[in-house]
């Protein structure tokens, strides 16, 4: 929900809440105004009755009010009640509606040569059912009023004023670290000036924090893989040049696999970085089928050797915009991890039918699905490998929001990867 539609939601619901607490106060007060003015209507009509009855006695002998707007009927003396003017509500058959409609009564006691006499007024009053209906519609046509005024405001006035903080939002939201832009514009309103400085000197040290980890791992990269080529390099050339024992050749082989281990580890290390780092900008369109097919030929030798087939059923085609070397290096590490940990015989089946591509390799047990993708995991710890080639298939996954999954199903090792985000 945008900023100003939950403004506007907030301000709605307070608005309803104070109308209808208005809504209830207006209510009373007019209640109490009419009831006053009807009352001294009344009153004043009593005083002309009394003065009209104290000139023309025959009036004194009207009980109904058929006549009139009062009657006056002869009682017993009333005691304590002498001379005291009730109010009250009631109702009355009206000729004219043909129905019993609301009514003021006004009762009260006199005292004419001698005789007591009740005295009744009576006037029409408001019916509260209908003055609650009125003022129901006028306040709904207010409230809607002010709730459209209010959204014409937030379109026209309120989306200027926050026209910077807008701005903002979509210039970050292009922003990336290794294609970095300027944050311009200079907003009159404090507070957002305050908050477009506060965010570039945010995005400066992240700038700065990131060329400084781009530049110690190019040149840690480069600082590692000269050493350790010239170490491997020596080590070649001592045991090309030796005369060593049986038990000499398998420490000088020991001694060779940690450094070409060593080798592949800062490569992988570095790939890995480069990849959160982002430094892969370079897209163009791929043939998937096309790739699969030739890193399963350059793979076909180690296959052999390792006693493996390999199947490929294509049921279409996929076509990516991608960098060519991450799809590479994701396909490659995927398919090459089911060539080499595999059982003799076994067999590695590639099927790939858009968006999906699904590989499965023979296996004995599970793999834990939870930790499969982490740096360094690996099922054998006396493997080895470098253990970083999955947590490589998923950093180019997340790079590119592709969902890859894994489960074991039937003695199979299976590896899905769904492109339909590319």
């Amino acid at each position: 929900m945008k900023l100003l539609n939950y403004t506007t939601m907030y301000l709605a619901g307070i608005l309803f809440v104070i109308l209808l607490v208005w809504a209830g106060i207006l209510y009373y007060s007019m209640l109490d105004e009419i009831y006053d003015s009807m009352d001294d209507g009344l009153e004043n009509q009593k005083l002309l009755v009394l003065q009209k009855a104290a000139n023309d006695s025959s009036i004194l002998s009207r009980d109904q009010f058929e006549e009139g707007y009062y009657t006056i009927s002869a009682i017993q003396d009333p005691g304590n009640f002498a001379y005291q003017d009730v109010y009250s509500d009631t109702s009355m058959f009206m000729q004219n509606e043909q129905d019993f409609e609301p009514v003021r009564l006004l009762t009260t006691t006199f005292k004419q040569q001698g005789q007591w006499y009740k005295l009744k007024v009576i006037t029409s009053m408001v019916e509260e059912d209908d003055l609650i209906e009125d003022l129901a519609y006028a306040l709904l046509w207010l409230y809607l009023g002010v709730i459209a005024v209010i959204i014409i405001l937030n379109n026209l006035l309120l989306k200027r004023i926050w026209k910077p903080f807008y701005d903002l939002i979509k210039k970050l939201s292009g922003f990336k670290l290794e294609k970095p832009t300027e944050i311009n514009g200079e907003p009159n309103i404090e507070e957002f000036k305050i908050l477009y400085d506060s965010v570039r000197g945010f995005l400066q040290s992240n700038l700065e924090a990131y060329q400084a980890q781009k530049q110690f791992i190019e040149n840690a990269a480069h600082e590692l893989h000269t050493p350790i080529g010239i170490m491997r390099n020596r080590l070649e050339l001592l045991i090309e040049k030796g005369d060593f024992n049986e038990e000499q050749v398998k420490d000088w082989k020991v001694i060779m696999d940690n450094v070409n281990r060593m080798g592949k580890l800062n490569k992988s290390l570095l790939l890995l970085a480069k990849i959160e780092n982002k430094q892969f900008d370079q897209h163009q369109s791929i043939d998937i089928n096309e790739m699969i097919s030739e890193i399963v030929d350059n793979l076909e030798a180690i296959a052999n050797h390792k006693n493996v087939s390999v199947s490929m059923q294509f049921v279409n085609q996929i076509h990516v915009d991608a960098n060519p070397d991450l799809l590479f290096i994701l396909l490659n590490n995927l398919i090459k991890n089911a060539v080499n940990h595999n059982v003799n015989p076994g067999r590695v089946d590639i099927v790939l039918d858009a968006p999906l591509v699904i590989i499965k390799n023979s296996g004995y047990q599970s793999l834990e699905s939870k930790q499969i993708f982490n740096r360094f995991y690996k099922m054998n710890a006396s493997s080895s490998s470098t253990g970083l080639g999955l947590a490589i298939v998923k950093a180019i996954c997340d790079m590119y929001h592709l969902d890859v999954n894994y489960q074991f199903v039937d003695q199979q090792h299976v590896f899905q990867l769904n492109f339909s985000s590319l």
